[in-house]
């Protein structure tokens, strides 16, 4: 029986804090209503007393360990089939006892903030999703933020196993929710989702020290958080720098002066204010321009009685940035920074019949502060809704300097593996799920090579060289530009989709599902699918199903045309929607990119320009958001973006 010893190695060689009269414990993973991977020996490990000696049974059979000098153990487990719920015992100088333990397929899911995205951000896009949600064989276990630059963490720091009903389902990552509820209803099977993903960050945050020194800029970067004064020394100055401009701010914002009525006030006089449309930027509308500081927001709006006396709901999209938003006075919502949507909860009593004011102090870090275009702004309530969007008035209360940068530690190359991965590692899974990718795009050049060292390393710690890895390609994201150009997005998805070359991996397009306006697209349901198929390919030996969309194979020139071939392709090319294929460009030595036309020939597509005689490089979907490209297969999956040229451009 081969047990993970090179991962438990790595994991345990970490020094532990621990008494040496101390009893049996668990790490926080193996604990109440766990899923164990089915199929596979499973490793069950802890700590205890040097030397003492203990026994682990489970579903009939008992297996002995003795703690070793360092006060580690460990046991493993035979393969198992799936089923459950099952009891797990310990017998030393004390007892423990883990129950309701299922056994299927455990999946890791990392990456950043979309991964982690919550199933309450989608629950106005997914109700029913929502009230069906009841399924004790769908677990998910959170991972806690921590850091780690001095070597991997013994344990977790914290959460536990949560089974999915219609109130803990809210905070099951979207996309790891929807492909495990793909997964368990095919294969019927539990399964258990440990979420490990932390927002905002970079790939090299998730690599262990040894596949950090094949990257010596991000190695020395990292390097020098191991010293724990000079941590604490920076996050004490960047905490009272920060605080000090938040104060600073506010003593300087007229509308909180002291001695006079605040502008929150549901009676304050802002007849003098000035108008802005929202949604929409000051920096564009007004004469404000780029300023940072406090701009301070009123509507007035007229409630219908039919709305009063019931709870009510006000949706301001997403702000610039942070916003401390009032109803007649009555603070209703706040939000630290400008990717949340602003759906905030009003209680009965605070709509009046008649003249409500709705006030939003908005701080702004960057200068370009605002309402985001193409967002839901109303008022609802009792079945009635109020439409927020047009004139609104408006005031400066307070300009100021930037906000002070702060370092974000959990940014830093390696701390997150340390901190996160490396405790989870002899945890037995049946994968992983990857979605990352937005924190790399200022440099693309060296995202396939990061992720290829990051997958080697996380298989190289499980014992694994044929994990399933499976990922996600970025979105379509930002406004639409009318011309081919260079794109740090598209860049990183044709390193993504090159990273393919890695055996036992596979790839979610989603250039078609994103919101231009919106880093966080809601649809993780076609996500979680797209995955889904990936894993029935990959994970499962499904030989026949159809997992991805066309992928970009090779080229052949002939005069002006480029004929190119596809994998991929399964029941034929087509162009989504009819017409003229979109999304292709073409450039010569020159490398000057124009939009060429296009067309399908069997299962290949034959591209030109009239005006480009020698074409050397056609890039399909090559943009932050390639709308319009509508090259897919019969199965309606989108073909990835990608550029024929050798590199990453």
């Amino acid at each position: 029986m081969k047990v993970n010893t090179f991962a438990l190695a790595l994991l345990l060689s970490v020094p532990f804090a621990h008494d040496a009269t101390a009893q049996v414990r668990l790490p926080r993973l193996v604990s109440n209503g766990m899923v164990l991977q089915r199929d596979r020996p499973v490793t069950i490990w802890g700590w205890a007393k040097p030397g003492e000696k203990l026994t682990v049974a489970f579903q009939g059979k008992t297996y002995a360990a003795t703690t070793g000098s360092d006060g580690q153990w460990r046991v493993a487990l035979p393969a198992m089939k799936a089923g459950g719920p099952y009891e797990l015992n310990i017998k030393a100088s004390n007892e423990l006892s883990v129950k309701d333990i299922m056994v299927g397929d455990v999946w890791l899911c990392s990456g950043q903030s979309n991964m982690e995205t919550p199933m309450l951000r989608l629950r106005d896009k997914f109700p029913d999703v929502i009230a069906q949600a009841a399924n004790p064989r769908i677990r998910q276990y959170e991972v806690p933020l921590t850091y780690a630059f001095k070597g991997p963490r013994p344990d977790i720091t914290g959460g536990k196993w949560i089974a999915a009903d219609p109130q803990t389902v809210l905070q099951f990552s979207g996309v790891a929710y929807f492909f495990a509820k793909e997964i368990n209803a095919k294969y019927q099977v539990p399964v258990g989702i440990i979420k490990d993903a932390v927002g905002g960050s970079p790939a090299e945050a998730w690599l262990s020290a040894e596949a950090l020194k094949q990257f010596p800029k991000y190695e020395e970067q990292g390097a020098k958080y191991k010293d724990s004064a000079m941590v604490a020394g920076i996050r004490q100055r960047e905490g009272a720098a920060v605080s000090d401009w938040y104060k600073q701010l506010y003593q300087a914002d007229q509308g909180e002066a002291r001695g006079q009525q605040k502008w929150s006030a549901p009676g304050y006089d802002a007849s003098s204010w000035a108008s802005m449309n929202v949604p929409g930027y000051w920096a564009n509308q007004t004469p404000l321009g780029m300023v940072n500081g406090v701009v301070w927001f009123r509507k007035e709006v007229e409630v219908p009685a039919a709305m009063v006396g019931q709870p009510a709901r006000l949706e301001l999209g997403t702000l610039v940035d942070a916003d401390s938003t009032y109803i007649n006075g009555q603070l209703v919502g706040s939000t630290g920074y400008q990717y949340p949507p602003r759906k905030y909860e009003v209680k009965a009593g605070v709509l009046k019949p008649g003249k409500n004011v709705v006030t939003v102090r908005l701080i702004s870090n960057g200068g370009r502060g605002g309402f985001t275009p193409e967002k839901n702004y109303q008022l609802s309530a009792g079945g009635q809704t109020i439409d927020l969007r047009g004139p609104w008035q408006y005031k400066l209360g307070a300009t100021s300097t930037p906000t002070p940068g702060t370092t974000t530690f959990q940014y830093q190359p390696g701390g997150l593996y340390n901190g996160m991965i490396a405790p989870v590692l002899p945890y037995a899974i049946k994968g992983v799920l990857w979605y990352q990718g937005e924190s790399n795009t200022g440099h693309p050049q060296d995202y396939q090579a990061l992720m290829t060292s990051l997958i080697a390393d996380w298989r190289a710690h499980l014992q694994r060289p044929d994990l399933p890895f499976l990922y996600v390609q970025l979105a379509n994201f930002m406004a639409v530009k009318p011309e081919p150009g260079e794109s740090g997005w598209a860049g990183v998805r044709d390193a993504q989709r090159r990273t393919l070359a890695v055996p036992n991996t596979g790839m979610a397009v989603i250039s078609d599902v994103g919101e231009w306006n919106d880093i966080h697209p809601l649809d993780k349901q076609t996500v979680g699918h797209r995955l889904a198929l990936a894993a029935q390919k990959v994970a499962y030996g499904d030989k026949k199903v159809v997992a991805s969309g066309p992928l970009y194979q090779g080229m052949q020139t002939a005069g002006n045309k480029v004929t190119l071939s596809f994998t991929s392709i399964g029941g034929g090319l087509v162009a989504k929607g009819g017409g003229p294929l979109k999304g292709f460009a073409v450039a010569g030595p020159d490398k000057k990119f124009v939009w060429a036309q296009a067309r399908i020939e069997g299962n290949k597509v034959v591209v030109w320009n009239d005006q480009v005689l020698n074409p050397t490089v056609v890039c399909y979907a090559w943009a932050d958001n390639p709308e319009g490209a509508n090259l897919y297969n019969k199965e309606g999956l989108p073909a990835s973006p990608f550029t024929t040229a050798a590199d990453v451009l």
